[in-house]
């Protein structure tokens, strides 16, 4: 079996074991993969150690053999001169003492050849040594010139016994070749299961390094869970040691009471806005028909505290109307897909605001050209309305506004960019988030609820789009809005593209003269 299909067969047993099985702390787990991925070094050490004991026992044996046969060789070689010497002595002299020695010679040679027949048993010279010794082995008492064939046959007996001598040698060359063959082989055999043993340690490492960091990960994808805007999702049980499991139910229960308090909040939010918007509807009715001069008339110290009395009724009711979309968005995740007039949208948001910025003195700038577009109309006006009263709170007065549209095939952007203090480094990621206020001083006398940015980020990427801050090289303040064309349930034809599209602006005086100021 190839290893890329043995490792999903290894991960899948692992998991059934898994379930079965639960290591009860995270100790003991570790503990465990140390054991088990030193198990194969640990096999891998002894097979080398008796590899080693094997060739080291066969090189000491082979060294005394080879020590001993070639000894033994030589004293062949020697014997045979000393028979040969002793013989020719004998002949010539007749001494007893030369015939004892003679025998003494053939004695120990026939014990040092009976001994070499292990090695050479079956060897041809070594026969032919063997039948020759034969015919010498004993000393034939006879007169001098009767002794000339025996001599003669010292001749042959000499140089088979060199013979023997080299043949021995030529043997112990070629068992020590046989030996450095046996080594070779062992060392192939060694770095196979070298590579083998440390692949199956590095699986094992990979497979226990899995089983310890799968729970971890789970944990991490579970508090990035916690930290996002949907914890709804159910997640699975998590596997492995105690401790892990442990903290994982805790992880669970943690986001139970954070779904509790998010549903709380949102319960809160919604009975508030509605119960203050009660009483303040009282409020701004009465402030109508006092303006109305139902009650009588008024100084003109009385008309501008009512006056005053109006506009922060109105601002209040901004900020309850901002808690209340941020509360509708938060449950309500469907989109009114239709198609509208995108420059018709933001003049109309333009026109809602026209006291504030005739109030702030601001030069503004934006786009008349239609624009026909296709996506959720309210949600699109919600974002271009919260754009425009944040670049209004923290505008500069006597500031500028511009508003720059940009159609293309696939998305519009819209930019609303204006004068006045550049939003700090440290407040540029926290912008979008829910009453987040950044260092930024509000320009007004009623304080911000901080969830306009977010209401309209949302907004956004309901749609499939994008709120971001960028740079422009203009003002030091620009949000520019991107979103794509969002396609009805109904009408399954893309809108086709128009070329040359471009941004229009329209200066102040332009503004003034359709009644924006």
């Amino acid at each position: 079996m190839s290893p890329i299909g043995f490792l999903p067969r290894v991960i899948v047993m692992s998991t059934e074991l898994s379930r079965r099985w639960r290591p009860r702390s995270l100790m003991q787990l570790v503990m465990l993969a140390f054991a088990v991925v030193m198990l194969p070094i640990a096999v891998l050490m002894f097979q080398a150690g008796e590899a080693l004991s094997e060739l080291s026992a066969l090189a000491n044996q082979s060294a005394r053999q080879a020590v001993e046969e070639t000894r033994r060789a030589r004293m062949l070689s020697s014997l045979a001169l000393q028979m040969e010497r002793s013989a020719r002595q004998y002949a010539v002299i007749e001494e007893p003492g030369l015939r004892d020695i003679y025998e003494a010679k053939s004695t120990q040679f026939g014990k040092l050849l009976a001994q070499h027949e292990a090695l050479m048993g079956d060897d041809p010279d070594y026969r032919s040594l063997v039948s020759r010794y034969r015919s010498l082995e004993n000393l034939p008492v006879m007169p001098t010139e009767a002794m000339a064939p025996f001599l003669d046959r010292f001749t042959t007996f000499g140089a088979k016994a060199d013979a023997v001598r080299d043949q021995t040698n030529d043997l112990i060359d070629a068992r020590i070749n046989a030996i450095r063959e046996r080594a070779d082989t062992v060392r192939a055999q060694l770095w196979m299961q070298t590579a083998a043993l440390v692949s199956a340690s590095l699986m094992l490492m990979l497979f226990f390094t899995w089983l310890i960091t799968r729970p971890i990960r789970q944990l991490e994808r579970r508090i990035f869970t916690l930290g996002g805007s949907e914890r709804g999702e159910p997640v699975g049980r998590i596997q492995g040691p105690a401790e892990l499991v442990y903290l994982g139910e805790r992880l669970d229960w943690l986001a139970n009471r954070l779904n509790e308090l998010e549903a709380q909040k949102r319960e809160f939010l919604r009975h508030m806005s509605h119960e203050l918007k009660t009483p303040l509807a009282s409020i701004r009715e009465g402030t109508a028909l006092l303006s109305d001069r139902i009650a009588g008339d008024l100084n003109g110290r009385q008309d501008e505290i009512l006056g005053l009395i109006d506009d922060n009724g109105q601002k209040l009711q901004t900020l309850i109307e901002q808690l209340l979309d941020y509360n509708l968005l938060q449950s309500a995740q469907r989109m009114s897909v239709s198609q509208f007039d995108f420059a018709a949208v933001v003049q109309e948001v333009l026109a809602d605001h026209r006291l504030a910025l005739d109030n702030k003195g601001m030069a503004v700038v934006s786009p008349h050209q239609p624009c026909q577009w296709q996506a959720d109309r309210e949600r699109t006006a919600r974002i271009i309305d919260n754009l425009i009263s944040n670049a209004i709170a923290y505008g500069d007065d006597s500031g500028r506004l511009i508003v720059r549209l940009a159609p293309c095939r696939d998305q519009v952007s819209l930019d609303v960019a204006n004068s006045g203090e550049a939003i700090a480094q440290h407040d540029r990621e926290h912008l979008f988030k829910p009453f987040y206020q950044g260092s930024a001083r509000r320009k007004g006398p009623l304080k911000g609820s901080g969830i306009g940015l977010s209401v309209a980020a949302d907004c956004a990427r309901l749609q499939g789009g994008d709120l971001a801050l960028v740079d422009d090289a203009e003002l030091p303040v620009c949000f520019r809005l991107t979103l794509p064309w969002v396609e009805a349930p109904s009408s399954p034809h893309r809108r086709q593209h128009h070329e040359g599209a471009e941004s229009i602006t329209l200066e102040r005086d332009d503004i003034h003269s359709t009644g924006f100021g």
